[in-house]
């Protein structure tokens, strides 16, 4: 049987042909490093992958954004000096509103604003355009999260498969079923177990999702209009959508709620998951001195390089210095306050190895702003969570955390020191949080196929078969009202209503004779 593989596996080689293959990150942060591990990961497996990188939007520290040595290649490009710096004041004020409690959707739609300025200047490059045609790349992999990914893709041609860096609940429009009974929408904040009221809650935020979804694409449909000329989407943004080749999701059942899939959607949830390697010497010594409590590693993202609120940054800070553990925090420590003296427990670092910090024995709880790739490495390493949600999917990832027994939360505007440092003591002596976090590694770690090679095998599939055309259901391309049996009903109701009109008609008729006869 073994010799049987192994023929046919030789047999196959010649098939496994090397891909000319674009990768797009136009985000910095976990984007970056979702796409760096991607496109990484391709270029092991012999393709030939270019990243397309703009620099510039808010950068995560202590990373390079050069791409890796001897791996796949990197086309950086700059919408301007001055205009970054704007727009790095803006984004930081942005950011004081979050951790205030002040997100919504119209602060959404003014990121997306600057994000279609952007767009406009990149797709008006002649140069750069000019350099990705002669590129001839077989497929893309875009970024989900940023429509500019599609409008590049479509403008180049090239057929493209759509990476996704959260949760099921967000791209309403690719067609998912999603019975608003059990599968939470975006931002509604609810689990999959809804009472009556929370049902109600759901199926109101369903009409409007598709409404959101006009208005984000109202912020790219002139720009997208003016460079996609006649490709540009009737659409719109979910014609775009319904495009890619296939929807690969930063998710995974260990944390995402269970329902429907299509064979267009493949969840690849883990990409940044990895065995911890040994910490520094100077790293490992200071957690020594804990060796009994351990500590707590704490990073609110990899964007969030500091607490601007004050308010909220001293009673962190008091939180932290009223537990035994050790703390090692993700600070940016030239921004740290002079008047506020750091804890003897509390260790301030630039930029931290979190993967292994939180594969480390001694680690015993994981405080973290709630995204995607923390959540997943938490889980990855059975390391209990204490959420501060910020803005965006980060709210509806801490509220998957708390159901499946990961964690609990707080949210900035309830942060208290004596709040923070009792629920930090419940996740740490209720055996319940570990217990549920080594069940959820279980679970996501005896996956047969590693979340990487999964891609990986998946993007070959696309390539070996011309395009992702067969997984495609005919429900991407029907319209709305026969999507919902609209049609039908009418037809049902006209076939039953008519009879009883028809009764009707007849019954008044043959009374209005029986009375002619009566007065004559």
């Amino acid at each position: 049987m073994a010799l049987t593989f192994w023929a046919f596996s030789l047999l196959a080689l010649p098939l496994l042909q090397s891909a000319k293959i674009l990768t797009t990150c136009f985000i910095g942060g976990s984007h970056y490093l979702a796409f760096d591990e991607i496109s990484h990961n391709l270029h092991q497996h012999g393709h030939e992958v270019q990243m397309f990188l703009q620099q510039g939007n808010p950068a995560i520290t202590g990373y390079s954004y050069d791409g890796r040595k001897d791996s796949y290649r990197t086309t950086s490009w700059s919408v301007g000096d001055q205009y970054i710096k704007e727009f790095n004041i803006w984004f930081l004020n942005e950011q004081n509103q979050y951790l205030q409690g002040r997100s919504n959707f119209n602060s959404y739609l003014l990121l997306l604003e600057h994000w279609s300025y952007q767009c406009d200047k990149l797709l008006g490059d002649e140069d750069l355009m000019s350099f990705f045609q002669t590129e001839h790349y077989d497929i893309a992999i875009v970024d989900a999260f940023h429509p500019c990914s599609f409008v590049l893709a479509r403008k180049l041609g090239v057929p493209y498969i759509a990476f996704f860096a959260g949760s099921l609940n967000r791209p309403m429009s690719i067609g998912l079923p999603s019975p608003v009974s059990y599968v939470p929408v975006f931002g509604s904040r609810l689990s999959d177990h809804m009472d009556l009221w929370d049902r109600a809650k759901n199926l109101y935020m369903s009409l409007l999702a598709p409404m959101n979804q006009e208005r984000v694409w109202l912020k790219f449909r002139e720009m997208a209009d003016h460079h996609l000329q006649s490709r540009s989407p009737p659409g719109g943004l979910d014609e775009l959508y319904r495009g890619a080749e296939l929807w690969a999701f930063n998710t995974d059942f260990s944390l995402e709620f269970p329902q429907p899939l299509l064979p267009y959607t493949v969840l690849v949830g883990g990409l940044l998951n990895k065995p911890a390697q040994p910490l520094d010497q100077d790293l490992e010594m200071w957690i020594s001195d804990y060796e009994e409590a351990g500590f707590i590693i704490v990073t609110l993202g990899s964007m969030v390089s500091s607490v601007s609120v004050d308010h909220l940054l001293v009673e962190m800070v008091a939180g932290f210095s009223m537990i035994p553990q050790g703390v090692i925090w993700r600070y940016d420590r030239k921004k740290w306050p002079p008047h506020l003296d750091t804890p003897h427990n509390v260790r301030l670092m630039d930029w931290l190895p979190l993967n292994d910090l939180l594969g480390h024995s001694k680690v015993s709880l994981f405080v973290t702003h709630g995204g995607q790739n923390s959540l997943l490495q938490a889980v990855y390493h059975a390391v209990p969570v204490l959420g501060i949600p910020l803005f965006g999917d980060q709210f509806d990832n801490l509220v998957r955390a708390k159901a499946k027994g990961l964690g609990l939360t707080i949210p900035p505007t309830h942060m208290t020191r004596e709040l923070l440092s009792t629920t930090i003591h419940t996740l740490i002596k209720d055996t319940s949080f570990k217990s549920a976090a080594v069940s959820l590694s279980r679970i996501h770690r005896s996956h047969p196929v590693p979340p990487s090679l999964r891609l990986v095998q998946w993007v070959e599939h696309i390539l070996h078969s011309g395009g992702g055309a067969h997984l495609r259901t005919v429900s991407l391309t029907q319209p709305w009202y026969q999507g919902c049996l609209l049609d039908l009903v009418l037809l049902l109701s006209l076939g039953l209503l008519g009879p009883v009109i028809l009764c009707w008609v007849l019954c008044k008729n043959r009374g209005r004779v029986n009375t002619d006869k009566k007065q004559q």
